[in-house]
C-alpha cells in the first residue's frame, strides 16, 4: 500500500481524499496556491507545500511545481483528483517517468479516450453503440453540411476537443448550419485550440446516464452501476442520483456491459465513468442508448455510487495504484437503496447565477446527510477557482426518501452573506417533473424562471424575525422602549419590507439583536429594523443608498454634511472585477457615510443617507 499520498488538487475532492488516506494509515502533503494558504485542505494535510500564484495557470496547473514538491516531501504517489491535470496524459507520464506512482490510468488509456472522434471510433469498433453522426477527418464546410443533412436534423456539432459544454451548438435547419458551424469552430479554437468538430444526431428527449467502472494491473474490469445526471443547467450537472430511474434490470445489464467493454478497449486501470446518451421518448432501452465519452478520472458524482454499493472509490483508486487486485468481483456489488447529490455553488441564481465572492461569516450545513466540503465557517471565497462550495449527498431506501432528505438538508442551509444555489436546487427537487422522475436534460431550461427562489422569506417567518427585533431592548444603539408594535418596516436582503405581526409571539431573548438571519427554502437573509440604518421607522427609503451586492468601497467621493446634486456620485463599488457607481438620487445633503475606502461591504448595507432638501 502507498505510504504517502501528495494530492494535486484543492478544495472539497482534496479533502475527500485525505479522509480516505488517513483512515488507510497513508501520510498526506497538499499544495497550495496564494489564494489558499489559509485552505482547509492546507490545514487537513499533514504537510503542505507553496506552489504558486493565485492563478491556477501559476500554480495547480504547472505540472513541474507539483512534482518537485512530492519529491521534495517524500511523497510516493500523486492523486490529481478531478479537474486541473486529472485528464493531462503528459502529466501523467511525467509523474511516472519521475519514479512516482500515478493514481489514475494509464497515460494512452487517458490519450485514447481525449479526443471524441478517435474514442468514438475505438468504442465502435470495440461493439460499443455510440450515438448516429460524423466522424470522419474531411472538415470541409461543404462536406460537414452534406453529412448534416443525411444525418436529419435537428442535429448537434460538437469540438473533437471539447468538454465543459464549450464548442457545441444545436442546429434546427439546414439554412441554419454554415452560421452554427463557423460559431462553433471560433469557440473551439478559442477555448482548445483545435477546431475539429463532429456531428451527431440531437435526441429529443435526452438522459444523461453514465456508468462507474474500475479496472486493475491484472485486466481485470467491473462497473458499480450507473447514475442519472440529467438534471442539468447549460450542459453543467446539477443533481445526480443513482441507481436511474426507470432503467430495468435487463437494459442495466446490457447498458453495463458494454461499458466494461469501452474500458477493457483502452486497457483502463482504476476509476472511469462512461458517459451515455439515452432517447428516453419512450422509456429507457438498450436499443436507445449511445456511448458519449469517457472520463479518465474519478467524477464529482462519485458519492452517489458510494452510497448505494457501500463502497470507498478513492480506497479503490489507492489499493489499485498500489498494485493490488480490484476489492470485489462483479458478482459480490449490490445496488443498496438510492442515493442524490447536490452541487452547492456560490452564486445568485437572481443574477444569471454570478459568482458571489467574499467571507463566509456564517456558513452551517447541518449533519443530517453527507457533506463533503473544503470550506469552514469564516473562509474566503475567491473568483480564481470553481465556485463550488460542497457537495451534499442523501441516502434513502427509496427515491423520494432520498430526494426529501436532499431537500430538507438544502432548505435549511446557512450561508451568508455570499449568495448560493441552495434555493434553486430546493425548487429543482420539489418540482413535479422531477418528484415523477419524468427527467431530460432540458427540464431546467424549459422551467426557467419558474425554479428561482422567491426573493423575500415568507410572512411566516418574517413575523417571528420582527416579533424578536420588535420587542423592548437595544437595538443597533437604539432603544425601543415601547411595548412590541403591531407593525413595522425592516430591511430584508436590501429591500425595505412592512412586516404586520399583531399575533405573533415575541421570540424569548434577554436582549433582541441588532439583526438577525432568516433561513428559510435554502435562503438566507438578514432581517435588520428599518430604524437600525438610521432612518426613522416607516419613513420614507428614498434617501437610504443600499450596497447592491456585496463588494469593495474603492472611492467615497462626497463627505457628511456635504450638499449633493442629484446625479453626484456618492460611491463606487467594485464587485465581480466590475466598478458601480452609486449617485445621489435628488438633491439634498449627506446626512450618514458609515462607509470609507477600502473597505468591505455586504449587500444591503447602507452607504449613505441623503436627506432631501426643504
Amino acid at each position: 500500500m502507498i505510504r504517502s499520498l501528495l494530492i494535486a488538487n484543492r478544495g472539497e475532492i482534496a479533502c475527500r481524499i485525505m479522509r480516505t488516506a488517513r483512515s488507510l494509515g497513508i501520510r498526506t502533503v497538499a499544495v497550495y496556491s496564494d489564494a489558499d494558504a489559509h485552505a482547509l485542505h492546507v490545514a487537513q494535510a499533514d504537510e503542505a507545500v507553496h506552489i504558486g500564484p493565485a492563478p491556477a495557470r501559476e500554480s495547480y496547473l504547472v505540472g513541474e511545481r507539483i512534482i518537485a514538491a512530492a519529491k521534495a516531501t517524500g511523497a510516493e504517489a500523486i492523486h490529481p483528483g478531478y479537474g486541473f491535470l486529472s485528464e493531462n496524459a503528459d502529466f501523467a507520464q511525467a509523474v511516472i517517468d519521475a519514479g512516482l506512482i500515478w493514481v489514475g490510468p494509464r497515460p494512452h488509456s487517458i490519450r485514447a479516450m481525449g479526443l471524441k472522434d478517435a474514442a468514438k471510433k475505438l468504442m465502435s469498433d470495440a461493439g460499443v453503440p455510440v450515438t448516429p453522426g460524423y466522424l470522419g477527418e474531411d472538415q470541409s464546410p461543404e462536406r460537414l453540411q452534406a453529412e448534416a443533412d443525411a444525418i436529419g436534423y435537428p442535429v448537434l456539432i460538437k469540438a473533437v476537443a471539447g468538454g465543459g459544454g464549450k464548442g457545441m451548438r444545436r442546429v434546427e435547419g439546414s439554412a441554419e448550419f454554415q452560421d452554427a458551424l463557423q460559431s462553433c469552430k471560433r469557440e473551439a479554437a478559442s477555448s482548445f485550440g483545435d477546431d475539429r468538430v463532429l456531428l451527431e444526431k440531437y435526441i429529443l428527449s435526452p438522459r444523461h446516464i453514465e456508468v462507474q467502472v474500475f479496472g486493475d494491473a491484472h485486466g481485470d474490469v467491473v462497473h458499480l452501476f450507473e447514475r442519472d445526471c440529467s438534471l442539468q443547467r447549460r450542459h453543467q450537472k446539477v443533481i445526480e442520483e443513482a441507481p436511474a430511474p426507470g432503467m430495468d434490470p435487463a437494459t442495466r445489464e446490457q447498458v453495463c456491459a458494454a461499458a466494461v467493454r469501452a474500458a477493457k478497449a483502452v486497457d483502463y486501470q482504476g476509476a472511469g465513468t462512461i458517459e451515455f446518451i439515452a432517447d428516453a421518448s419512450e422509456g429507457l432501452r438498450a436499443d436507445r442508448i449511445w456511448f458519449m465519452e469517457m472520463n479518465t478520472r474519478l467524477q464529482v458524482e462519485h458519492p452517489v455510487t458510494e452510497e448505494i454499493t457501500g463502497q470507498d472509490l478513492v480506497e479503490w483508486q489507492l489499493r489499485v495504484a498500489s498494485g493490488e487486485p480490484l476489492p470485489l468481483r462483479q458478482e459480490e456489488l449490490s445496488i443498496n437503496g438510492w442515493a442524490m447529490e447536490a452541487r452547492l455553488y456560490a452564486e445568485d441564481p437572481a443574477k444569471g447565477f454570478l459568482p458571489s465572492i467574499g467571507r463566509l461569516d456564517a456558513f452551517d450545513l447541518g449533519d443530517e446527510i453527507r457533506v463533503d466540503t473544503g470550506v469552514v465557517q469564516g473562509a474566503e471565497i475567491t473568483p480564481f477557482y470553481d465556485p463550488m462550495i460542497a457537495k451534499m449527498i442523501a441516502h434513502g431506501s427509496t427515491r423520494e426518501e432520498a430526494r426529501e432528505a436532499l431537500a430538507d438538508a438544502l432548505d435549511e442551509a446557512v450561508v451568508w452573506p455570499l449568495r448560493t444555489n441552495a434555493g434553486f436546487l430546493v425548487e429543482a427537487l420539489d418540482h413535479p417533473a422531477f418528484v415523477a422522475a419524468e427527467l431530460d436534460t432540458g427540464l431546467i431550461a424549459r422551467e426557467g424562471d419558474a425554479l428561482l427562489p422567491p426573493p423575500l422569506p415568507s410572512e411566516e417567518a418574517l413575523v417571528e424575525a420582527a416579533a424578536a427585533l420588535a420587542r423592548p431592548g437595544p437595538i443597533a444603539g437604539l432603544r425601543l422602549n415601547a411595548p412590541p408594535r403591531r407593525a413595522g418596516w425592516f430591511l430584508v436582503g436590501g429591500e425595505r419590507v412592512e412586516v404586520n405581526f399583531t399575533d405573533a409571539e415575541p421570540v424569548e431573548a434577554d436582549e433582541a439583536p441588532g439583526s438577525l438571519l432568516v433561513t428559510e427554502g435554502g435562503q438566507t437573509w438578514e432581517v435588520t429594523p428599518w430604524r437600525a440604518t438610521g432612518v426613522a421607522a416607516g419613513g420614507a427609503a428614498d434617501g437610504a443608498i443600499l450596497s447592491p451586492m456585496p463588494g469593495r468601497v474603492i472611492a467615497v467621493d462626497v463627505a457628511a454634511g456635504e450638499h449633493v446634486a442629484k446625479g453626484q456620485k456618492l460611491v463606487t463599488l467594485e464587485a465581480m472585477k466590475m466598478e458601480h457607481s452609486l449617485v445621489a438620487p435628488f438633491d439634498g445633503t449627506v446626512a450618514e457615510l458609515p462607509v470609507e475606502a477600502g473597505g468591505q461591504v455586504t449587500e444591503g448595507a447602507l452607504l449613505v443617507r441623503v436627506e432631501r432638501e426643504g
